[in-house]
């Protein structure tokens, strides 16, 4: 366990590696004037040249991908131009909104999928399995975007349960601030529950098929007993890796959720960047949006490593 620890550790700093110099690459490197995209073609020039020189474009591309790295490990993600604060401080005010909205909708997502994909399989083609079955491809088929407008008009609009949008943030209290992260949540967690739903429920029902899972039926064991001690631990394996692929759409969705619910979290901070070419702080964005995923997967290898003794022998 602890080689394939390190391996996975060792695994996870060279594709960050390769990440981040795929960023810089894109952003820096590829023809084109940053300081132009930037501040316009109508900037004046000596304006321009202020700019590079505050970005440090004079310099070589190897000596400007060293610095921002040194300063990334240093905490240092750089200055941002439009707001002319550090851009450590804007990813530490917007991530007190995106980090809990991502676990939100993933406790939301995992708490609607895993019982309702092992209770579709387990009752095979009856009303709960078609039920289950129509909400998956609902979910699928509808962009999460779209089901929060249609929160913000049902709930905010028509019922005036929960605020149409905005954060009060944690000092207000830990009750706004969940009631104004829940329709988000909802809307981010849905689609992906729908496709969650669907792995559980084919997993769960390969699981039922198996030989020991037969024999346990036969030597008397109930059918409840056998779902609980035999398929769901063993459907778990295919559904955490899942489920670690998804969390990549978590981060990403949070983009046009956070928008949609006017949240002052990191998709919209990334959002208003790109509107106002703040390159600096996209690049820094992109970089722990990738770094998050990465991680995350990393854990979700460990995860699956312990499910499963196999991996842990292999290793």
């Amino acid at each position: 366990m602890l080689r394939l620890v390190i391996t996975r550790l060792l695994s996870l700093a060279v594709t960050l590696l390769f990440v981040s110099l795929a960023i810089f690459l894109i952003l820096e490197v590829l023809p084109g004037d940053p300081a132009a995209i930037m501040l316009g073609t109508a900037a004046r020039e000596d304006t321009l040249a202020a700019l590079r020189q505050e970005l440090g474009l004079d310099q070589p591309a190897l000596l400007r991908y060293l610095q921002w790295i040194g300063g990334i490990l240093q905490g240092d993600l750089g200055q941002s131009i439009t707001y002319k604060m550090p851009v450590s401080t804007l990813v530490a005010e917007r991530m007190n909104v995106t980090l809990p909205l991502s676990l939100l909708a993933i406790v939301i997502s995992t708490a609607l999928a895993l019982p309702l994909g092992v209770a579709a399989a387990a009752q095979r083609d009856g009303m709960v399995d078609r039920a289950v079955l129509v909400f998956s491809q609902l979910g699928v088929a509808v962009p999460n975007f779209w089901i929060g407008l249609l929160f913000i008009l049902f709930f905010s609009t028509w019922l005036g349960w929960f605020p149409a949008g905005g954060f009060p943030g944690w000092s207000a209290g830990i009750g706004p601030a969940l009631q104004a992260l829940l329709l988000p949540a909802v809307a981010l967690a849905l689609p992906q529950a729908a496709v969650l739903t669907r792995v559980t429920r084919s997993a769960t029902l390969e699981v039922i098929g198996a030989d020991f899972v037969r024999t346990a039926r036969a030597k008397g064991v109930d059918k409840g007993a056998t779902l609980r001690r035999h398929v769901v631990p063993n459907a778990l394996i295919p559904v955490t890796t899942i489920l670690g692929l998804q969390l990549s759409f978590f981060f990403g969705g949070a983009i046009l959720v956070e928008n949609v619910f006017n949240l002052p979290g990191l998709g919209r901070l990334a959002y208003q960047a790109l509107n106002q070419r703040d390159l600096v702080v996209i690049k820094d964005i992109v970089l722990i949006f990738s770094g998050l995923v990465i991680v995350v997967n990393f854990l979700v290898d460990i995860g699956y490593a312990i499910l499963d003794p196999r991996l842990r022998s292999r290793a």
